[in-house]
């Protein structure tokens, strides 16, 4: 995995006209080749005595500083970034000195605000202080994206552990994992590179992930809070409402759905009405026309997707992609409705699918915005993966498969006609009767007792060595 992160990112640093790009490329290829050679001696030396125990993350870390930190370091002090970047500072300093993130009649790509006004918060450091290593947007977009995606992870961790699990394991073990969860995914190139060029989406993903876990575990207006900031920074965050209702109404009633939806909708119109009622024609036309590839400068999101080619080389294609779109959007309403998910993943995975229809299907669109499905998808999978590395022993947990009815009624094997039940027997029953699930060293047993292999061997059966 590291050496193909490693031949991806060489190719683009090889092949890409963007300095920034370039930048990345190269320096990243070199973090994920250390962290493959890392790996390599690591599996050499698996089982023994001789693998240091700290090699077993040092891998994750050198892609982390190799593919985030030092590229980002060097390109901030090089001033170099994209365009997003110097949108976002300029719209803080608009912001701070004239009340209004937008200009009231852009002319060209880089007079355009399509983002939200809560997106000028980021560039606030740079109208306050002035260019510098520490007010450049990108260090307080990633920190916002790192916040919130190992507080996603932890809130799903802990509201997976059951109440048994609940007074055990130190707390600094679960918040490691959240931190490391949050590192495998910033160590992904398709994350990486955002992160380092100009990520202007990660913190809106990462709000949208922390609010549909605080959804899940049945908090309603912190959940619309986290909610409404996202949909303050980017229009793109407001299908992430609807699907955390649903989410919501499944499992605490629909009674929680309404205060979470309240909570969202207050917070985004604090943020965005104000900004609406002073210049409507500026709002309009930075916000929803350039975006969409309505207005008067054509977007420079032309990645050849189906909506980007129906539009350039379709008559009528606009009209026919938007059609496409709004039927899209349709149908992952009434799926909603018919079938709404129960689970946190569930709901992430029905919000991955209609952003995934939506970026494919807007006329100006960019392979940038499959940053969206993508982290939508993995995270609550890091989550599971992290909830279930910190099941304490003899504990029932969702992430050890309980055994069915069957199972559980099934007479032991001692229970034959005058068989009489060994010690190393009777302490296997009493653990499987404690806990309600078979031990891990034996497998499943069927309800007729065939095919049960035992965990001890009986005495004067030969064992292999």
């Amino acid at each position: 995995m590291w050496s193909a992160c490693a031949v991806a990112a060489l190719g683009l640093g090889l092949l890409t006209s963007l300095p920034p790009h370039r930048t990345w490329g190269l320096i990243a290829a070199a973090g994920y080749g250390c962290a493959a050679v890392v790996t390599a001696l690591r599996a050499r030396r698996w089982g023994t005595p001789r693998a240091p125990t700290i090699s077993t993350r040092l891998p994750l870390v050198l892609a982390v500083v190799g593919a985030v930190g030092l590229p980002l370091l060097l390109l901030v002090l090089a001033g170099s970034a994209q365009l997003e970047v110097a949108v976002v500072q300029r719209s803080g300093d608009l912001l701070l000195h004239s009340g209004s993130p937008y200009i009231p009649a852009p002319a060209t790509v880089a007079g355009h605000n399509p983002y939200l006004p809560g997106m000028a918060v980021f560039g606030l450091p740079h109208a306050l202080f002035g260019d510098g290593p520490l007010t450049d947007a990108r260090w307080w977009m990633a920190g916002t994206f790192f916040l919130s995606t190992a507080g996603a992870v932890a809130t799903l961790v802990r509201s997976a552990r059951t109440a048994p699990d609940r007074g055990t394991g130190p707390r600094g073990a679960f918040r490691r994992d959240s931190v490391s969860a949050a590192l495998w995914l910033a160590a992904c190139p398709l994350v990486a590179l955002p992160l380092v060029v100009g990520g202007i989406d990660l913190p809106v993903i990462g709000l949208m992930c922390w609010g549909l876990a605080t959804a899940g575990r049945g908090k309603p207006v912190r959940a619309g809070l986290l909610l409404g900031i996202a949909a303050a920074l980017k229009w793109t965050a407001w299908p992430a409402v609807p699907v955390a209702l649903a989410l919501v109404a499944a499992r605490h009633g629909r009674r929680q759905a309404l205060a979470c939806g309240a909570t969202a909708m207050l917070a985004v119109a604090t943020a965005v009405l104000p900004f609406l009622l002073i210049d409507p024609r500026g709002f309009a036309e930075n916000v929803l026309a350039f975006p969409l590839g309505l207005g008067t400068t054509a977007s420079p999101a032309e990645s050849p997707l189906p909506g980007r080619l129906l539009a350039a080389y379709v008559p009528g294609g606009t009209l026919i992609a938007m059609v496409l779109l709004a039927v899209a959007a349709l149908g992952i309403a009434a799926s909603l409705l018919i079938r709404p998910p129960r689970t946190v993943p569930a709901a992430a995975d029905r919000l991955a699918m209609g952003l995934a229809l939506a970026m494919a299907l807007m006329p100006a669109t960019r392979f940038g915005y499959l940053v969206y499905p993508l982290v939508l998808w993995a995270w609550p999978r890091l989550a599971h993966a992290a909830a279930g590395s910190r099941t304490p022993a003899g504990h029932c947990s969702p992430s050890r498969p309980l055994v069915d009815s069957a199972t559980r009624t099934a007479p032991p094997r001692h229970s034959r006609p005058g068989a009489v039940p060994r010690p190393h027997q009777r302490r296997t029953d009493d653990r499987e009767r404690r806990c309600g699930e078979r031990p891990l060293n034996c497998p499943v047993q069927t309800a007729d007792g065939v095919g049960r292999k035992r965990a001890d061997p009986e005495p004067g059966e030969e064992t292999a060595p």
